[in-house]
Protein backbone atom coordinates (compact mmCIF):
# COMPACT_ATOMS: atom_id res chain seq x y z
CA UNK A 1 0.00 0.00 0.00
CA UNK A 2 1.33 3.83 -0.70
CA UNK A 3 2.54 5.39 2.36
CA UNK A 4 0.30 8.38 1.33
CA UNK A 5 -2.66 6.18 2.12
CA UNK A 6 -4.48 5.79 5.56
CA UNK A 7 -7.01 2.80 5.74
CA UNK A 8 -9.24 1.72 9.01
CA UNK A 9 -11.95 -0.77 9.47
CA UNK A 10 -15.54 1.04 9.89
CA UNK A 11 -18.39 -0.37 10.72
CA UNK A 12 -20.62 -1.73 8.10
CA UNK A 13 -23.97 -1.40 7.24
CA UNK A 14 -26.18 -3.95 8.25
CA UNK A 15 -29.39 -4.39 5.94
CA UNK A 16 -27.61 -4.50 3.10
CA UNK A 17 -26.47 -7.89 2.91
CA UNK A 18 -26.39 -10.95 5.91
CA UNK A 19 -22.51 -10.08 5.88
CA UNK A 20 -20.61 -6.95 5.39
CA UNK A 21 -17.56 -5.57 5.85
CA UNK A 22 -16.15 -2.19 5.51
CA UNK A 23 -13.33 0.45 5.35
CA UNK A 24 -12.77 4.25 4.81
CA UNK A 25 -9.22 5.39 3.46
CA UNK A 26 -7.78 8.73 3.48
CA UNK A 27 -5.14 9.99 0.97
CA UNK A 28 -2.65 13.04 1.92
CA UNK A 29 -0.36 15.10 -0.48
CA UNK A 30 1.52 17.23 1.47
CA UNK A 31 0.09 17.29 4.95
CA UNK A 32 -3.61 17.66 3.35
CA UNK A 33 -6.56 15.10 2.64
CA UNK A 34 -6.63 15.39 -1.34
CA UNK A 35 -9.31 11.95 -1.68
CA UNK A 36 -11.53 10.08 0.74
CA UNK A 37 -13.05 7.18 0.11
CA UNK A 38 -15.00 4.07 1.57
CA UNK A 39 -15.27 0.47 0.88
CA UNK A 40 -17.61 -2.14 1.58
CA UNK A 41 -17.89 -5.74 1.00
CA UNK A 42 -21.34 -7.26 1.19
CA UNK A 43 -21.36 -11.46 1.20
CA UNK A 44 -24.62 -13.26 0.77
CA UNK A 45 -24.04 -16.86 0.71
CA UNK A 46 -27.41 -17.32 0.41
CA UNK A 47 -27.54 -15.73 -3.20
CA UNK A 48 -31.02 -13.78 -2.20
CA UNK A 49 -29.55 -10.07 -3.73
CA UNK A 50 -29.75 -9.44 -7.19
CA UNK A 51 -26.16 -9.73 -7.88
CA UNK A 52 -25.05 -12.69 -9.67
CA UNK A 53 -22.63 -13.77 -7.21
CA UNK A 54 -22.03 -14.12 -3.35
CA UNK A 55 -20.31 -10.96 -3.19
CA UNK A 56 -20.87 -7.22 -4.28
CA UNK A 57 -17.97 -4.48 -3.94
CA UNK A 58 -19.19 -1.11 -3.20
CA UNK A 59 -16.76 1.75 -3.87
CA UNK A 60 -16.75 5.10 -2.66
CA UNK A 61 -13.68 8.07 -3.51
CA UNK A 62 -14.36 11.98 -3.48
CA UNK A 63 -11.84 14.31 -3.90
CA UNK A 64 -11.04 18.18 -4.30
CA UNK A 65 -10.51 19.52 -8.13
CA UNK A 66 -8.50 22.32 -9.32
CA UNK A 67 -10.82 24.86 -10.48
CA UNK A 68 -9.39 23.86 -13.98
CA UNK A 69 -9.74 20.34 -14.41
CA UNK A 70 -12.96 20.76 -12.82
CA UNK A 71 -14.72 22.48 -15.95
CA UNK A 72 -13.42 20.06 -18.18
CA UNK A 73 -16.63 18.39 -19.81
CA UNK A 74 -15.08 15.20 -19.70
CA UNK A 75 -14.28 14.86 -16.49
CA UNK A 76 -17.13 12.07 -15.84
CA UNK A 77 -15.65 9.65 -18.04
CA UNK A 78 -12.33 10.29 -17.32
CA UNK A 79 -13.05 9.66 -13.62
CA UNK A 80 -14.50 6.58 -14.52
CA UNK A 81 -12.04 5.21 -16.89
CA UNK A 82 -9.76 5.86 -13.19
CA UNK A 83 -11.96 2.70 -12.51
CA UNK A 84 -12.30 1.05 -15.11
CA UNK A 85 -8.33 0.83 -15.83
CA UNK A 86 -7.74 -0.33 -12.21
CA UNK A 87 -10.11 -2.90 -13.01
CA UNK A 88 -8.14 -4.19 -15.91
CA UNK A 89 -4.72 -3.61 -14.93
CA UNK A 90 -5.57 -5.45 -11.92
CA UNK A 91 -6.94 -8.67 -13.36
CA UNK A 92 -9.70 -7.86 -11.70
CA UNK A 93 -12.48 -10.06 -13.09
CA UNK A 94 -16.11 -9.16 -12.58
CA UNK A 95 -19.90 -8.60 -13.37
CA UNK A 96 -22.65 -6.51 -13.34
CA UNK A 97 -20.52 -3.10 -13.03
CA UNK A 98 -22.64 -0.25 -12.83
CA UNK A 99 -21.96 3.60 -11.04
CA UNK A 100 -22.21 7.25 -11.42
CA UNK A 101 -19.64 10.47 -11.30
CA UNK A 102 -20.67 13.58 -9.70
CA UNK A 103 -19.07 16.72 -9.74
CA UNK A 104 -20.40 19.67 -7.51
CA UNK A 105 -19.38 22.89 -6.92
CA UNK A 106 -19.54 25.17 -3.82
CA UNK A 107 -19.61 28.73 -3.86
CA UNK A 108 -19.79 31.36 -1.06
CA UNK A 109 -22.32 34.22 -0.70
CA UNK A 110 -22.83 36.80 1.89
CA UNK A 111 -20.61 36.44 4.60
CA UNK A 112 -19.26 33.50 2.83
CA UNK A 113 -18.50 35.42 -0.65
CA UNK A 114 -14.68 36.24 0.05
CA UNK A 115 -14.09 32.12 -0.07
CA UNK A 116 -13.17 30.50 -3.32
CA UNK A 117 -15.27 28.66 -5.28
CA UNK A 118 -14.54 24.64 -4.72
CA UNK A 119 -15.91 21.58 -7.01
CA UNK A 120 -15.46 18.14 -5.35
CA UNK A 121 -15.47 14.65 -7.53
CA UNK A 122 -17.32 11.75 -6.13
CA UNK A 123 -17.49 8.57 -7.48
CA UNK A 124 -19.83 5.66 -6.88
CA UNK A 125 -19.37 2.28 -7.94
CA UNK A 126 -20.77 -1.81 -7.61
CA UNK A 127 -19.35 -4.71 -9.11
CA UNK A 128 -19.72 -8.81 -8.08
CA UNK A 129 -16.41 -10.12 -8.05
CA UNK A 130 -15.75 -13.27 -10.26
CA UNK A 131 -13.69 -14.82 -7.76
CA UNK A 132 -13.85 -15.31 -3.28
CA UNK A 133 -10.36 -13.60 -3.41
CA UNK A 134 -11.20 -9.98 -2.96
CA UNK A 135 -7.59 -8.93 -2.96
CA UNK A 136 -7.47 -7.66 -5.88
CA UNK A 137 -10.82 -5.96 -5.55
CA UNK A 138 -9.43 -3.72 -2.87
CA UNK A 139 -6.05 -2.92 -4.61
CA UNK A 140 -8.34 -1.45 -7.54
CA UNK A 141 -10.33 0.62 -4.74
CA UNK A 142 -6.91 2.01 -3.40
CA UNK A 143 -5.95 2.65 -7.48
CA UNK A 144 -9.21 4.63 -7.86
CA UNK A 145 -8.09 6.75 -4.83
CA UNK A 146 -4.56 7.43 -5.73
CA UNK A 147 -5.60 8.60 -9.21
CA UNK A 148 -8.76 10.61 -7.72
CA UNK A 149 -5.89 12.73 -5.08
CA UNK A 150 -3.78 13.00 -8.56
CA UNK A 151 -1.06 10.32 -7.24
CA UNK A 152 1.30 9.66 -10.24
CA UNK A 153 1.31 5.87 -10.59
CA UNK A 154 3.58 3.84 -8.26
CA UNK A 155 6.05 2.58 -11.25
CA UNK A 156 6.18 6.02 -12.37
CA UNK A 157 8.76 8.56 -10.85
CA UNK A 158 8.23 12.09 -10.33
CA UNK A 159 10.25 14.05 -12.52
CA UNK A 160 10.26 17.29 -10.27
CA UNK A 161 11.69 15.07 -6.92
CA UNK A 162 14.42 13.62 -9.50
CA UNK A 163 17.80 13.30 -7.64
CA UNK A 164 16.92 15.90 -4.22
CA UNK A 165 15.60 18.85 -6.91
CA UNK A 166 12.66 20.52 -6.48
CA UNK A 167 10.15 20.66 -8.56
CA UNK A 168 9.95 23.90 -10.64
Amino acid sequence: MRPEIAVEDIPAPKRLAPHAVAMSATVRVEDADAAFGRLIVLYDPEGTRDWPGPFRVVAWVTADLESEIATDPLLGQVAWSWLTDALEARGCEHHALSGTVTRATTEGFAAKADQPSTTELELRASWTPASDDLSADMRVWLDLLSAAAGLPPMDVADIGQRRGRPEG
